[in-house]
């Protein structure tokens, strides 16, 4: 093949090629309408039908389950808080917090009047550490109490020292808006129901 004869074949092939990428250049549009019918383009199509039927924040959730709304079963409080505080203040002393030094009680009453008590139990990674309210609930809960009115729950603290925020997840979920009786060695520093301190909780509801 002569010099000039390759050079104009080299040109023609480049020229061609040069055309098949310009026509394959579609818009995303165009290529979602051809595409429609592969799996590629059933699942653009499948993409952007969940777009358009996804929610905004403010349908999304029932506005009655920002409410404190108490579970039936639960029960008013009767006769003196003593008892259930003395409860919370001795099984404190066997609290296992070797490693932040601060120990918690509590007592969990039922609706018979059976109290069942827990104390913080630590753990070398933190994370695994169990409050005194969660044992207490999960102590009462596997031997098969199921109603309950309230809980006492004491530290060596000058100010009131309330359960943590998985604490009072927990408690509401299984005891609902029960009364907190919170202590320190001496003395009730405050008594309260758990819709206070929880608000706004996350329950069975909002899955619905």
């Amino acid at each position: 093949m002569a010099a000039s004869d390759k050079k104009k074949w080299i040109g023609e092939r480049r020229r061609k090629r040069n055309r098949r990428t310009y026509d394959n250049r579609r818009s995303g549009a165009d290529r979602r309408l051809e595409d429609r019918g592969n799996a590629e383009g059933d699942r653009r199509a499948i993409a952007e039908r969940r777009i358009g039927d996804r929610r905004s924040g403010d349908d999304r959730r029932n506005d009655a389950g920002w409410q404190p709304v108490p579970i039936d079963l639960a029960t008013s409080a009767i006769g003196d808080d003593a008892p259930l505080v003395a409860a919370a203040v001795d099984v404190r002393d066997r609290a296992r917090a070797r490693f932040s030094n601060f120990k918690v009680g509590a007592a969990l009453e039922t609706d018979k009047g059976d109290v069942v008590t827990g104390c913080n139990v630590e753990n070398a990674t933190y994370g695994l550490t169990m409050c005194a309210e969660r044992v207490a609930l999960y102590k009462a809960l596997s031997d098969g109490h199921d109603v309950f009115v309230r809980i006492a729950v004491v530290a060596d603290t000058d100010e009131p020292t309330p359960p943590c925020g998985s604490c009072r997840q927990l408690l509401w979920e299984y005891c609902g808006d029960i009364e907190v009786i919170i202590a320190n060695l001496s003395e009730v520093k405050r008594r309260m129901r758990l819709s206070e301190l929880l608000p706004m909780p996350f329950d069975a509801r909002l899955l619905e």
